[in-house]
């Protein structure tokens, strides 16, 4: 585990909010919400954003919403829509609550969560829009417990959307990101139609074709310790046909300076 970075005030004060979509995660949130509220921003807020998991994540969560009054906020969704729509409608709340800047990262303790005062210091000190926890930029890494076929996946999909979509990232699968607030406003979450795990590239494709900055720091990608994951042969086939949706869907958006 690395040692968080201490930044300096008032970079450390910025209201930052971390969203947690969650499906039968009861046995992980409750890690990463004590890992995360233990970092050293005294203004981080937790959003989960639970999809009626019926393993009773959504009453962990309001658990730890009475534990942290402030700190922890729940937002329970009526069902399972997959992970776009509830990271759409977490985003949307958090930027509703106020937050200045808006994470997003798995509950499955992949991603490390004593990453996030770097990235956000590394947000604070360039003009980018978004920072990416990258596992495929220098210095960063896989578990080597990650399955094979998992490396082969995530490989092949990145060549494959880098060949249709043309976009400039070495991780365009990834889910672990610190946005600011005025990008994704930008943006515009209502443009944003994918359900599944093509979420991650529909985000980064629309930020590229707006002009926004991206920078990849390095981060080591764990293995899930609990749970299962949620990659199914529907999200599959849906992030396989996404990039041909997408340059037809957003063919007519341009960069500010093209307009």
């Amino acid at each position: 585990m690395i040692e968080p970075v201490q930044l300096p005030s008032p970079w450390r004060d910025a209201r930052l909010t971390v969203v947690v979509p969650t499906y039968n995660e009861a046995g992980n949130l409750p890690v990463l919400v004590e890992r995360l509220l233990a970092l050293p921003l005294p203004g981080l807020k937790v959003l989960v954003a639970d999809d009626n998991s019926p393993d009773g994540t959504g009453e962990v969560a309001d658990k730890l919403a009475i534990e942290h009054p402030g700190r922890v906020l729940v937002a329970h969704r009526p069902g399972k829509e997959g992970l776009g729509r509830a990271y759409v409608d977490g985003i949307s709340r958090a930027l509703d609550d106020g937050a200045d800047f808006v994470a997003q990262m798995d509950a499955d303790l992949s991603h490390p969560a004593e990453a996030l005062p770097g990235m956000l210091g590394a947000l604070l000190a360039t003009q980018a829009s978004v920072v990416i926890g990258s596992r495929y930029v220098p210095g960063g890494e896989l578990d080597e417990n990650w399955p094979l076929y998992r490396r082969a996946l995530s490989g092949w999909a990145n060549v494959y959307v880098h060949t249709l979509l043309r976009v400039r990232i070495r991780d365009l699968t990834a889910g672990f990101k610190i946005w600011r607030a005025e990008a994704l406003r930008d943006i515009g979450l209502d443009r944003v139609q994918s359900n599944g795990y093509s979420f991650q590239v529909e985000m980064h494709y629309l930020a590229t074709k707006l002009g926004h900055t991206i920078l990849e720091v390095p981060i080591r990608f764990e293995e899930r310790r609990e749970g299962a994951s949620k990659m199914t042969t529907a999200t599959k086939i849906e992030s396989a046909l996404m990039p041909f949706k997408l340059r037809s869907r957003h063919r007519n958006l341009e960069r500010p300076s093209q307009r």
